[in-house]
């Protein structure tokens, strides 16, 4: 009986370490749903290609190692309008994102390693596992509401510039 207890307690406690060691606190759990919230890492700037003029600045949430990119906005109930995730790559490919466990619809914007749009996936849907795919090669992507890129007129060939705070 001592041995179920201390496998137990052993258990519990590496379940435990593990939860508290995950990048500071964006996830909790409560009664089997996952709630995860904003947290500002960064500013973005989306700039007009022919005049390097502000259209937007968003405070942004930074993926860049595997497991922030593979699980990128899951889980979310909103985003708001002034917010947006980056997705950070160490390398220029084709990329291509999927809506897994998305709760929210979004825009996901392709952007190269100039710092240029070079693709639009819009009005992705909730939950929808359909591979959307870059029309170049990217380096970065920045996933945002849907309907927001229209709204603010983003363009392929539009820049963004940013900066990760400490």
């Amino acid at each position: 009986m001592q041995l179920k207890a201390i496998l137990k307690y052993t258990f519990l406690y590496i379940g435990l370490a593990i939860l508290t060691n995950c990048k500071e606190d964006k996830t909790t759990k409560t009664e089997n749903k996952v709630v995860v919230s904003f947290k500002k890492e960064g500013v973005l700037h989306l700039k007009k290609a022919d005049s390097d003029s502000i259209i937007k600045t968003l405070d942004i949430e930074i993926a860049d190692n595997e497991y922030e990119t593979q699980t990128g906005l899951m889980y979310r109930a909103k985003l708001e309008s002034n917010h947006g995730m980056l997705f950070i790559f160490p390398n220029v490919q084709m990329r291509s994102f999927y809506m897994k466990n998305t709760k929210i619809p979004l825009d996901i914007i392709y952007i190269d390693e100039n710092k240029s749009i070079v693709s639009f996936q819009k009005n992705a849907k909730p939950f929808d596992e359909t591979s959307l795919p870059s029309e170049a090669p990217a380096q970065y992507v920045l996933e945002i509401n849907a309907g927001l890129s229209d709204e603010w007129q983003l363009e392929v060939g539009d820049k963004v510039t940013f900066e990760v705070l400490d």
